[in-house]
């Protein structure tokens, strides 16, 4: 602070870049970090990134099975399966974000980051 209690512009603007620097690393490495997912004992996997972003997905060849019922019957079940994998990816996905953005959030005060889960 200079004289007179206020701020020094030059010092609060540079730790506004870092921050927003600190910010741009974090959502890089999230963009780049694969989250896993999965459903029915595994026999669905779905693979997200730590932004939320559906990557892959893996069915088992178990998860259909003709003899369990009717085709539509399967085709619901494997929907909701892959549907329960890939919410299962996108909380661990959320987590993640947590833990990456959460400490840069408390740098602003601890009013979070607008569009943040936290």
């Amino acid at each position: 602070m200079i004289p007179g209690g206020q701020p020094n512009m030059q010092q609060l603007l540079q730790q506004a870049q870092k921050m927003q620097q600190d910010l741009a690393a974090a959502q890089q490495e999230l963009a780049e970090t694969p989250v896993e997912g999965s459903a029915g004992g595994g026999l669905v996997k779905a693979t997200v990134n730590g932004s939320g972003e559906l990557q892959g997905l893996v069915i088992d060849p178990k998860a259909v099975d003709p003899e369990a019922g009717t085709a539509e019957e399967n085709a619901e079940t494997l929907a909701d399966l892959v549907l329960a994998a890939v919410r299962d990816a996108n909380a661990s996905a959320q987590q993640l974000q947590q833990q990456k953005l959460g400490p840069l959030a408390q740098g602003l005060g601890g009013g979070g980051i607008p569009g943040l889960p936290f």
